[in-house]
């Protein structure tokens, strides 16, 4: 092994000196089922299981058989049964997004959102590298407000108070804090007068952000076809817009977009195809900025005595070309590809714990009545006469534990870069790949491997047949879903020590190199 090579041993969480931190361990009942695993051929079984679906904290428990057949041939080449299973029974992961529910499969869609946001960025996983050539664009769009709020100042008062400013609205309370408050304060993010905050139209703006988000494409490429001289029909002849955009929860419990906007050639050359000299990374900040501030929406009415509205999208708007532009954690220095592919896979996992943030702060006043306003405005649009017309707020009521928010937290253009749904069938054929070479014992190919991986399904020369049947979700007990969540955290733990470790070696190298 040399010098610079990694041994796990070298990890603080490795050895009989670093045990798991399993919650209810110490308890008489989860030290009696510990022994009992320990002290059996059980232990061994449960520990193959768990392994094979990453020590996912809610495993789908399946009972079945499947046979795998060469599609030219008609040959079986294999076969599975849930009884050869070490538990007897097949797992696979649940995938849920969200931390508190599993943090092994949210950790995997993590390192997938990431993946497909980089190869966007700087090419790879069948991206030409090219696409690193192109105008991109890191926007940050906002809420429009609907009265004043707590917030943090940068240490600095909530809501610093003029002098000589006695102001206070018409239910006399004042319009100002001089409190400090710290972000994790249930405080922040409530309204300074509950009774001026405009709860209605804070519903009715969070249920219709997709189709602001809708709308602004459709400006932003209006606007770029002007620019271009072409006709908005024609715009694909020329250009391709192309975005990955994540969703993420304000404290006031309203959606900001995240978006990386990247500008490429032709549809018809592909994804990545060079772009228009015409537009660089700061015409199109400027097309976006400019698109942010039109975009405007009319939605429909709840009931007859409900108050027309246009919705727009906030004026607090950032737009920074990603090569040229600055770091949103430091305005000194430049935003680099990676940097940016690691802040928005930050608010896209953060997206997909949201509704557990919503969950643990719905007890604040604020965030409860939010979730009520949801369901009062539902009614009044279900009760309202409407002659035979849908309602367009039916499953309003529905989505008031998101706070009235129905769009997903993670979405992109069909030719922004390649989707989760191929990488998730590339680690199903690597797994498959790998099973076979220690099957046989012969070695793995992997001259063009990453081309096999990542094929079209008309390119498999297999096909799997199944008959499976639902048995279950978890594992046997609470303390068994325990430790497999703690054995997932310290997994987590080593795979941040190890990206630790090799981004020191690296900078040292570049330091050695300046020298």
């Amino acid at each position: 092994m040399s010098s610079d090579a990694l041994s796990p041993s070298e990890f603080a969480g490795f050895g009989e000196s670093a045990p798991l931190d399993v919650p209810g361990l110490d308890s008489a009942h989860a030290a009696v089922w510990a022994r009992g695993r320990f002290s059996s051929r059980a232990w061994d079984a449960w520990s193959q299981a768990a392994a094979s679906v990453g020590h996912c904290s809610r495993p789908v428990r399946l009972h079945g058989s499947s046979v795998t057949v060469d599609r030219r041939t008609g040959e079986v080449l294999s076969s599975f049964r849930s009884t050869d299973a070490p538990l007897g029974v097949l797992l696979r992961r649940c995938g849920n997004r969200r931390d508190h529910v599993c943090p092994s499969c949210s950790r995997l869609y993590a390192r997938d959102t990431f993946e497909m946001i980089r190869a966007g960025v700087q090419g790879g996983k069948q991206v030409p590298q090219t696409v690193a050539d192109n105008p991109l664009v890191f926007l940050t769009v906002t809420a429009p407000s609907f009265g004043l709020v707590h917030g943090t100042r940068h240490g600095g008062a909530c809501r610093p108070r003029r002098r000589d400013d006695r102001t206070r609205c018409p239910h006399g309370r004042a319009t100002w804090c001089q409190g400090r408050h710290n972000t994790g304060d249930a405080e922040v993010g409530s309204p300074l007068c509950p009774d001026c905050y405009d709860y209605a139209s804070h519903v009715i703006w969070q249920w219709w952000a997709p189709e602001l988000w809708r709308r602004l494409t459709i400006e932003v490429r209006r606007r770029l076809a002007d620019q271009l001289g072409v006709r908005e029909s024609r715009l694909g002849t020329v250009a391709s817009l192309q975005y990955a955009k994540v969703a993420e929860y304000q404290a006031r419990g309203l959606i900001h977009f995240h978006a990386l906007v990247r500008l490429d050639g032709p549809k018809t050359d592909g994804i990545g195809a060079p772009a228009s000299p015409l537009v660089d990374g700061r015409d199109l900040a400027a097309l976006l900025a400019a698109a942010v501030a039109k975009v405007s929406y009319t939605p429909p009415l709840l009931d007859q005595a409900d108050t027309p509205r246009v919705l727009r999208l906030g004026q607090q708007v950032d737009t920074r070309a990603v090569r040229i532009g600055a770091r949103t954690d430091d305005p000194a220095g430049p935003v680099t590809p990676g940097q940016v592919a690691g802040y928005l896979t930050k608010y896209a996992t953060k997206g997909a714990t949201a509704a557990a943030s919503v969950d643990r702060r719905s007890t604040t006043p604020h965030l409860a009545r939010v979730r009520c306003t949801c369901v009062v405005l539902a009614d009044r649009s279900r009760a309202a006469d409407r002659d035979g017309s849908p309602d367009p707020y039916a499953l309003l009521g529905r989505w008031s534990h998101m706070l009235g928010f129905r769009g997903h937290f993670s979405t992109k253009s069909r030719a922004y870069s390649i989707t989760l749904g191929a990488l998730r069938r590339a680690r199903a054929r690597w797994q498959a790949i790998a099973a076979d070479s220690r099957r046989s014992g012969h070695p793995i190919d992997t001259a063009e491997l990453e081309a096999r991986l990542l094929a079209a399904d008309d390119a498999e020369s297999t096909l799997v047949v199944g008959s499976w049947a639902y048995a279950g979700t978890g594992w046997e007990d609470s303390t068994e879903a325990a430790l497999a969540t703690a054995t997932a955290a310290r997994a987590r733990e080593y795979d941040q020590w190890r990206a630790q470790h090799h981004k020191t070696r690296r900078n040292a190298l570049e330091v050695k190199e300046i020298r």
